[in-house]
């Protein structure tokens, strides 16, 4: 019998543009920067997903405020004239409504528009945001919770563990450049939480997660997947996990969240 509080849901949000101000920033581990804004926009933010995605505008002059654009009947348009802000997707680690505050954690890679914002980012500066759209719920009562994914998927993987029970038992492959680079996971789950190092492997091309992938031993009862990196990598991941370990595709939910040789990348494998 399928158990109907296992089902997942897709929830839509109205789309709406906000104004943020930079409150604090902390480098952790040589990897991430944590952005933490603050604004009154902040109010009526949701985020019902630990992989939901906001839209983040950056500003070409990091001292000058977002040009954002509007959202109306004819969907998203721009101010004529202004010219687009670079826009990238970024997962809100962490929110809170009453405090009107939003953490965003950056991964620092050395390039890249929203990397470089980040590696600058001081309290004061302004950014906008759009978003979230919507969100894939996927339900904490599973027995057992895979999260697979390389850096850019730490805030997600990290805010999944902090929201999971301790009734729930949850397997992690991590890869990250250098053991250096690995970070706290606190979680009240049971937690089996393996770390993987390039050590000098070039992002997108370690078989890492692979192999770990395949040696996985998965428990007994009800699971989901759930998976993120470079797209190829993410491809891959998923098929190991249908083919190899017999995961039904309604169990698992694989993502791109980079790809090699290309910029702004971000979608689902399904199907």
């Amino acid at each position: 019998m399928t158990r109907t509080d296992l089902n997942v849901e897709r929830v839509r949000h109205d789309l709406k543009m906000r104004v943020l101000t930079v409150a604090s920033v902390e480098r952790i581990a040589g990897l991430l920067a944590r952005v933490t804004f603050t604004g009154d926009d902040l109010h009526d933010f949701v985020s019902a997903s630990f992989d939901d995605h906001v839209k983040l505008f950056l500003p070409a002059d990091p001292s000058q405020p977002p040009a954002l654009p509007t959202v109306g009947p004819d969907g998203v348009k721009f101010p004529e004239g202004a010219p687009k802000p670079v826009a990238r997707d970024y997962t809100p680690r962490r929110y809170d409504t009453a405090r009107k505050e939003l953490v965003i954690d950056f991964v620092i890679h050395g390039d890249g528009p929203a990397s470089t914002w980040a590696e600058q980012a001081a309290p004061g500066q302004q950014l906008g945001i759009g978003g979230p759209r919507g969100s894939f719920v996927v339900p904490k009562g599973f027995d057992w919770h895979v999260l697979i994914g390389d850096e850019t998927a730490l805030p997600a993987i990290a805010r999944r563990l902090e929201e999971l029970p301790t009734a729930a038992q949850a397997l992690v492959l991590i890869e990250v450049p250098a053991e250096s680079n690995e970070i706290p996971l606190p979680t009240a789950a049971q937690a089996s939480i393996r770390w993987l190092h390039r050590n000098g492997t070039a992002p997108g091309h370690s078989v890492l997660l692979l192999e770990a992938a395949r040696d996985l031993r998965l428990p007994p009862g009800e699971g989901y997947v759930w998976v993120a990196a470079e797209s190829a990598v993410a491809k891959a991941l998923r098929e190991i996990m249908v083919a190899g370990h017999g995961i039904d595709k309604t169990r698992i939910r694989a993502a791109s969240y980079w790809k090699r040789g290309a910029a702004a990348v971000h979608e689902s494998h399904e199907g």
